[in-house]
């Protein structure tokens, strides 16, 4: 059976065990002693362990695997000027798929109306974080101390800093082709860790999604279901329309290859609802299955990881038109266009991590002069959109990767096009 049929099968095992797990604990008159073995014992007890474990593991590979598997793609550049053609490539094409996804959402917010008709009668309360001085994100970019950046686990000051010891080993003559010989071993020891990570990866999956849903369950749905019908949508036409549409008009490539071998990748980001832990595994899967060298995809992956968003962003695009909405208040054409410029910037810098959508959507709000207070009305199903919106940030950052490979002839198109390439680890 295949690692993706493995994870489905785990995937619908813990939402369905887990709802039942979550109505039985609400059942008026529960025995203390089932009550026990389903909340602490299973839910809170066995079960989060395992999932927080596989998390953690995940969460461990990720600096070492992009610090080394950059460290060798730029250290390998034979001309190592293409670094900056390649970068300006692979910004350009982050900051318009998030554009054409914010826009998507709007316009499907704007069609839909999800915010009509919803009671505001209980007062919502949100208070949110101060945003970050723009001046601020920029020259946090560039560490002053690598190894708290590793530490800290800052994606944007690691890849910097990959990105100069790479420039210098590449130019260090013999040296630097020892120091790289040895980082090309490290990255095959940390490829073959993401492998074996990836064995247990259902029984992972399984145990996050288990405790998600029997604290959980699906939400509140109520009003709301009209707004995660119009973010699902929204989503599905960015993954399934415009990913596939760009990918054939920039490469020529048919797009079902690269739907197809990104259902594993997916359904990590499902399951862990954030883009840094599936790092080490979208990045094997790009050089793999999708034929990216590593060259390219030590370099694009990891970015899009930090500063592509497009999921977000739709979600940002509809819960902006829901709130607005919501309070009755009409938004004109420039606060629209505000709103795609204001939400397409905030991408950058912004981390990976789950719930991070919420924090750029206060910043969103507040541009266009809505009530960030508004937010408390999404909190209740925001946890199960995210990581579905996770799932199309990774999918952006892959489908990039192959685009921009393509471009600097680094995209090996017989692999790309072989289904069945890597099926047995996918």
């Amino acid at each position: 059976m295949t690692l993706t049929r493995q994870i489905l099968i785990a995937m619908l095992a813990a939402l369905l065990l887990g709802s039942l797990t979550r109505t039985l604990l609400q059942l008026p008159g529960l025995p203390d002693a089932l009550h026990w073995l389903l909340n602490d014992l299973l839910s809170t007890g066995l079960i989060e362990l395992g999932g927080q474990i596989f998390l953690a593991s995940l969460k461990l590979l990720v600096v070492p695997l992009v610090l080394v598997s950059l460290i060798c793609g730029v250290s390998q550049l034979q001309d190592q000027s293409t670094l900056g053609r390649m970068g300006l490539k692979t910004l350009l094409l982050y900051l318009a798929t998030t554009a054409l996804a914010i826009s998507l959402a709007l316009l499907l917010a704007t069609v839909l109306q999800p915010g009509s008709g919803v009671n505001l009668d209980t007062p919502a309360s949100y208070s949110p974080p101060p945003a970050t001085p723009l001046l601020d994100v920029l020259i946090g970019i560039f560490p002053t101390n690598p190894v708290a950046a590793m530490s800290s686990g800052n994606m944007l000051q690691i890849i910097v800093f990959a990105l100069l010891i790479g420039l210098a080993i590449g130019r260090s003559g013999e040296a630097g082709q020892r120091l790289a010989a040895h980082f090309r071993d490290w990255d095959a020891v940390l490829m073959t860790l993401v492998s074996l990570l990836m064995k247990v990866a259902p029984y992972g999956v399984f145990c996050l999604l288990f405790n998600l849903f029997a604290r959980q369950g699906l939400g509140t749905v109520g009003d709301l279901l009209l707004y995660m019908l119009t973010v699902i949508a929204a989503l599905l036409v960015q993954a399934l329309v415009v990913y596939p549409l760009l990918l054939k008009t920039f490469t020529g490539l048919s797009p079902w290859p690269f739907l197809r071998k990104m259902r594993t990748v997916q359904m990590f980001a499902f399951s862990t609802a954030t883009s840094s832990a599936t790092i080490p595994v979208n990045l094997r899967n790009a050089e793999q299955r999708l034929g990216v060298d590593n060259r390219v995809a030590a370099f694009v992956i990891p970015l899009g990881a930090t500063i592509n968003m497009d999921g977000t962003a739709i979600m940002q695009g509809v819960a902006t038109a829901f709130i607005a909405q919501a309070f009755g208040l009409e938004l004109t054409v420039t606060d629209y266009l505000l709103v795609i410029l204001t939400a397409t910037l905030a991408s950058i810098g912004t981390a990976g991590v789950p719930g991070v959508g919420l924090v750029t959507l206060a910043m969103v709000l507040q541009q266009v002069g809505l009530p960030p207070e508004g937010i408390a009305l999404i909190i209740g199903v925001d946890r199960l959109l995210d990581m579905l919106r996770t799932a199309v940030n990774v999918t952006g950052d892959a489908l990039v990767s192959v685009i921009v490979g393509r471009s600097e002839q680094a995209l090996n198109e017989p692999l790309y096009s072989d289904l069945k390439a890597g099926e047995s680890d996918a």
